[in-house]
């Protein structure tokens, strides 16, 4: 049974049937091929018999291990290793195939190697996956054949191996290098610093032109013989919030991406940024319910209770409550804080509705709406209208994104901080808004 499960036939097997089929067929005119034919039949059993043989008396001849990392990240480009090793005495046709999670819907994958005796092959291929969660991959397949091509033999490796899908560490890492290297401005982030006129002292300088006359240190003066002066920085250790909505606003896909995935990733890039700028951070999840809440921590090992937190987080079909939100915020948030709500507002009257809950946790806290700018729209109002069809299309798309920007405007008119943005860019946009705030002193 376990001969009859990996014995298959090659390709090139079915054309020389096809071949000696001609063959007999043409002998009808040319007699001479009849008995040629039947010599080429005895062959063919013959080499089959042999390549059957060659590739099925050996043992232990094909090693093949895929290498999975512990964790893939959401919405990345993955690179998963597999390396093949053969010890057959000829040189081998290889054909691998990974029996991909169903998530990626791909069952064309294959790779072709050929390999000598003793000889070793690594290959790469990457994975996009575009939704948390649990993904496992199938058996890794090895088909062998010998150079006669008649028949081949499967191998079968490394059956049902589960990686789980966290939200994108790969974007986190980045963010992570670039802000500990102060190269934050290759992704387009605002590197913002305010020197003096904040709460936390920093270090003692000489004066220069334009400094603060206020911030003068007078003993330092006298004992170097020139004005000094004291520098401040931003107040650190300061509480900051990711709020998430996870109604049905946040459903929405882009580029095979939900909403709340995208606000998932920026959260966690964010939460690293801050944590190694010395603030607090913490995050909450709602809709009709509140399903998370994780108080802010100044610990970097805190960002692994967020990961965890944001991997479970699902989105439902129900309208979200800002009253509930805001009565948690009440309830649980004491200090004035920074709160990231990252949120989506398709016309006025929906942001109408919930603006009387935001105005009032504005009022305690620095509040920041984030929702999102409808891409797809923009590419269809940069398109020339050929038809008249086209152009009221064209005409609702202008007139929706028109309401995008009139829901920023009566937001800021109200004094709430908003980030309007593609869901592409909404983790530059997320930290350049944090810096700039720092760098106002508005927490």
């Amino acid at each position: 049974m376990q001969f009859l499960k990996s014995f298959y036939i090659h390709n090139h097997f079915f054309w020389y049937v096809a071949i000696l089929a001609a063959s007999f067929v043409f002998s009808y005119w040319f007699p001479l091929l009849y008995p040629i034919s039947w010599i080429l039949v005895f062959v063919l059993i013959t080499l089959f018999l042999l390549d059957t043989y060659f590739l099925y008396a050996p043992t232990n001849t094909i090693y093949a291990k895929r290498n999975l990392p512990q964790k893939l990240s959401n919405s990345d480009y993955n690179v998963l290793t597999v390396k093949v090793t053969s010890k057959y005495a000829f040189r081998t046709g290889i054909v691998v195939i990974d029996e991909l999670p169903v998530q990626f819907q791909k069952r064309d994958f294959a790779q072709h190697l050929a390999l000598s005796k003793n000889e070793s092959q690594t290959f790469d291929y990457s994975v996009r996956p575009v939704e948390r969660g649990e993904y496992v991959f199938g058996n890794l397949n090895v088909y062998v054949s010998s150079p006669l091509q008649i028949v081949k033999r499967r191998f079968v490796f490394q059956k049902d191996q589960m990686v789980p899908v966290y939200p994108s560490i790969i974007q986190m890492q980045q963010y992570d290098f670039l802000a500990i290297n102060n190269r934050l401005s290759e992704f387009g982030l605002k590197k913002i610093r305010r020197i003096g006129h904040t709460q936390e002292f920093e270090q003692i300088k000489e004066y220069i032109k334009g400094d603060d006359m206020r911030t003068i240190n007078w003993k330092a003066t006298a004992k170097k013989n020139q004005l000094m002066v004291n520098q401040y920085q931003d107040e650190k250790s300061q509480p900051i919030y990711s709020i998430i909505d996870t109604g049905r606003v946040m459903k929405m896909p882009f580029n095979g991406l939900k909403l709340l995935d995208y606000a998932i990733n920026s959260t966690l890039a964010f939460s690293n940024v801050a944590l190694k700028r010395n603030d607090k951070t913490g995050m909450l999840t709602f809709s009709k319910n509140i399903e998370t809440f994780v108080p802010a921590v100044q610990k970097i090992s805190h960002l692994n209770t967020i990961l965890e937190k944001l991997y479970n987080i699902s989105t439902l079909f129900s309208d979200s409550d800002f009253g509930l939100l805001y009565a948690q915020i009440k309830r649980k948030v004491n200090q004035r804080s920074l709160l990231l709500l990252y949120t989506n507002f398709e016309h006025v009257s929906a942001l109408r509705r919930q603006l009387p809950f935001l105005l009032a946790i504005a009022k305690k806290h620095v509040l920041v709406v984030i929702f999102f700018e409808n891409t797809e729209l923009e590419e269809l109002i940069s398109t020339d209208a050929e038809n008249l069809q086209a152009i009221y299309h064209k005409t609702i798309a202008e007139k929706f994104s028109l309401e995008k920007k009139l829901m920023q405007k009566e937001l800021q008119r109200y004094g709430i901080q908003t980030i309007l943005t593609r869901p592409e860019s909404l983790t530059i946009n997320t930290i350049n808004k944090y810096l700039e705030i720092k760098a106002k002193g508005l927490l």
